[in-house]
């Protein structure tokens, strides 16, 4: 049930304690190592010893996602070439890579974080963990390949692509954890059946760890069922670490924070300030433990609350919520603030519309205008003018009720939306940019 007991069900007493002990050494590190953090502390008048309660912590700095673009490719690293066992970087696809080092220690804490999900869909040292997402400069591969050798699993790196040997791979294999992207085991999940296999049923598989984008309700419910297992959600991003700062176990409800590691704060991403326990706002994350690239308050844009309430499960660190999205991918359509985790959301409400989708954004004239392209059900009958009309103006209607925009309807046949073997492409921005 547990990867590290002692820590996972620590009383929350010690683990406020052991939070600012581990803080202090953190702000040390970063104050005396990092040229920026030493800049910005010293512009608001402090120091690490300002931070006596975990209370202090709104005294401090915010770090965003440009501070690590300015500093390319090695400003934020606190420790010497010499101590860095690795390096992670984002893509670069909307501006200059972020790069993020990791120490030898940095390594295993990831390694134990990640292994506490896999304990929490029943995986241990007999288990076999089919790595799916992609490996290289991505954290997601080798973070959850990491995790699984920490917990004693077999591990097989079968990375991204390749999908029908991924399948006789996790069949012959005996494959009983899954880690990939939500888009990407769906699609492992409809190949396998096209094979002729009923996954659910033929093989072994009884967890998956699944994330690195959002998935709406009712595909979870469709991956769970297909391939027969417990789905666990898994947050991370390459900045503060990457798979493992949080992960869901069987309660659901949330994903628990790997509460000695990170210390999580909820803000208003307008006013800035902190935000109660169970408001939603924008998630911020001061690392704790890292020592080549510590993280002092940094903001992730992505939208969530604080589950402060006690889990079944036993754990004690606290929860945080399934996101809402995020405040930097929010679509302003015609002024309306519209995330496109709502426009799944409203999808998965109609039984005739699978859950692949893309939202197309163009301009109008000098308006914004939304094409949503969503599959039918393989047994909708796509070629009866009537019905499909019927479909179109009731799914319309809906987004039109929920979100207060006017959508485009474009219903096409199953498998006509490519495919994605790593994170699928949900928004393609083909508007122009007003000066």
């Amino acid at each position: 049930m547990y990867y590290q007991p002692e820590i996972e069900t620590m009383p929350r007493e010690e683990l406020a304690k052991l939070q600012l002990e581990r803080m202090k050494e953190s702000f040390e590190n970063a104050y005396e190592n990092v040229e920026l953090y030493k800049r910005r502390f010293d512009e608001l008048g402090v120091t690490p010893e300002d931070l006596t309660s975990l209370e202090d912590l709104s005294k401090f700095p915010f770090t965003v996602k440009q501070d690590l673009r300015d500093a390319y490719p090695f400003g934020m690293f606190a420790v010497p070439n010499k101590d860095v066992a690795r390096i992670h970087a984002s893509s670069g696809t909307t501006g200059q890579a972020t790069v993020v080092g990791h120490t030898a220690n940095d390594l295993k804490n990831w390694a134990d974080c990640f292994a506490r999900g896999i304990a929490m869909v029943g995986g241990d040292a007999d288990s076999t963990i089919q790595v799916s997402y992609g490996y290289g400069l991505f954290t997601g591969g080798l973070g959850a390949h990491s995790g699984g050798e920490a917990m004693g699993c077999t591990v097989i790196p079968t990375s991204s692509g390749n999908t029908k040997r991924q399948v006789q791979m996790m069949k012959d294999c005996k494959t009983d954890i899954l880690a990939c992207t939500p888009s990407y085991a769906l699609l492992i999940a409809d190949t396998a059946i096209e094979m002729g296999y009923d996954p659910a049923t033929e093989f072994q598989i009884s967890g998956g760890i699944f994330g690195a984008e959002p998935a709406s309700e009712n595909m979870r419910q469709e991956i769970a069922n297909k391939l027969g297992l417990q789905y666990c959600d898994v947050y991370g991003l390459s900045e503060v670490m990457g798979p493992g700062v949080a992960m869901e176990c069987k309660e659901r409800g949330g994903l628990h924070v790997a509460e000695d590691h990170f210390y999580c704060e909820i803000i208003d991403p307008d006013t800035l300030e902190p935000l109660p326990d169970g408001e939603w706002g924008e998630l911020v994350i001061t690392t704790l433990t890292r020592e080549c690239t510590p993280l002092v308050r940094y903001r992730t844009r992505d939208v969530t609350r604080i589950v402060a309430e006690p889990c079944a499960c036993g754990r004690t660190h606290r929860k945080i919520d399934r996101f809402r999205g995020r405040t930097d991918d929010m679509l302003i359509i015609r002024g309306v603030n519209v995330f496109p985790s709502q426009i799944e959301q409203v999808i998965t409400t109609f039984p005739e519309i699978a859950t692949q989708y893309q939202i197309i954004l163009t301009n109008k004239g000098p308006l914004d205008h939304v094409e949503l392209q969503v599959e039918t059900e393989p047994d909708f009958p796509i070629d009866e003018v009537r019905r499909l009309e019927d479909l179109r103006n009731r799914l319309a209607a809906e987004l039109k009720s929920n979100l207060q925009v006017n959508v485009e309807i474009k219903l096409v046949e199953p498998k006509t939306i490519a495919r994605s073997e790593g994170k699928a492409k949900r928004v393609i921005d083909l508007r122009e940019a007003k000066n």
